[in-house]
């Protein structure tokens, strides 16, 4: 299952964003080695947190994270236009019909199919809000995890392994997601809309 909420919903949610943060100091600080800040508690946060961001979470079987990312709009501050601006070459990339993902993770016992689960969940807040485009930063060879995926940015610049990547949402993109993840277009909508209620959520009209 997927689950959308806000930052602001997540205290109704606790064991889940609880284990959100704890994977994220899993992944980023243990594994990766990133320089980020964990609380007490054990939880990666950062400053793009308290923005009342959307966070798409896969649950595994029994409700527990299993991977998610964070959606901002780029009218805002964003970690691409705050840390990465050189990536972009023509300045910060600000515009209601385009959202930053960023923190895909994944839990330590996720499944082989959570990745394809969370870009499915990635497209499908796209079309329902309306977007055009989703930009993010990453390790320059998730590229190649991108396009087994089925989904791969273009690459918008990219520095010290490092890159920016500006994703496309399309209705063909979508179905081929939902055919390599094996989950019909109704029930994909249907998660969405279990927590962010019926369209129109577009941004954009």
């Amino acid at each position: 299952m997927i689950r959308y909420l806000y930052a602001s919903d997540l205290d109704r949610n606790g064991a889940l964003a609880a284990g959100m943060f704890r994977d994220r100091t899993a992944q980023f600080r243990d594994r990766m080695g990133w320089d980020v800040d964990v609380d007490a508690l054990g939880w990666e946060t950062d400053a793009y947190d308290r923005l009342d961001p959307l966070y798409v979470i896969a649950e595994d079987h029994r409700g527990r994270h299993a991977g998610s990312l964070r959606f901002l709009p780029t009218t805002g501050d964003t970690m691409l236009g705050d840390v990465f601006p050189h990536l972009t070459g023509g300045g910060p990339i600000r515009s209601p019909l385009i959202w930053e993902c960023t923190r895909f993770c994944l839990s330590p016992t996720a499944d082989a199919g959570v990745a394809r689960r969370l870009l499915l969940a990635a497209s499908e807040v796209g079309l329902a809000m309306g977007l055009r485009h989703s930009v993010a930063v990453f390790d320059a060879p998730m590229v190649r995890v991108y396009r087994r995926l089925g989904w791969q940015p273009d690459i918008l610049g990219t520095d010290a392994g490092i890159s920016a990547g500006l994703w496309t949402f399309s209705d063909a993109v979508h179905d081929g997601l939902c055919d390599r993840a094996g989950i019909s277009p109704q029930q994909s909508r249907a998660w969405l809309e279990a927590d962010l209620g019926h369209l129109p959520l577009a941004v954009g009209a």
